[in-house]
């Protein structure tokens, strides 16, 4: 082993980042499992939630630069989402009524039924992973949410 590494925790389990990298990994893992049968990735899940979210705010259906920033999605990767699930037939886009330079978001009837269905699996597994027994749960919720701002 190269003695010359200069990393500033002693064992790499010390670091915040490198664990919350291994959790998420895990967390994703069986996201990932449970939304397989549906067809759908975890991101397709999230941008479809949150386009189901946005739209009870906005009647007229939300921008996708409005999606991505509240679910924290790259624009990029935004992008080809929104490009997916247009072929998927789970997502109408229109130009926006108030902003003829962005497009408006919207669930199709199958895109409504599928983000349905696939909430109690998505909110099952956080049950699961996350159970109310986790000491300090709340706290790291709290600080998630301090780290978000």
């Amino acid at each position: 082993m190269n003695k010359s590494m200069n990393f500033s925790f002693k064992k790499a389990e010390d670091s915040p980042g490198f664990l919350l990298w291994q959790l998420t990994n895990q967390w994703q893992q069986q996201q990932r499992k449970a939304l397989q049968p549906l067809g759908l990735t975890h991101p397709q899940f999230v941008a479809l939630a949150g386009i189901l979210w946005l739209s009870s705010i906005h009647e007229e259906g939300a921008s996708q630069i409005q999606v991505a920033e509240f679910t924290r999605i790259d624009k990029m990767m935004m992008s080809d989402l929104v490009q997916t699930l247009l072929q998927k037939k789970l997502i109408e886009r229109r130009r926006h009524p108030q902003d003829k330079r962005a497009y408006s978001l919207t669930l199709t009837k199958k895109g409504h039924a599928l983000t349905l269905k696939a909430i109690p699996l998505v909110e099952g597994i956080d049950a699961l992973f996350f159970t109310k027994e986790t000491k300090g749960l709340n706290q790291l919720v709290n600080i998630l949410n301090e780290r978000l701002t």
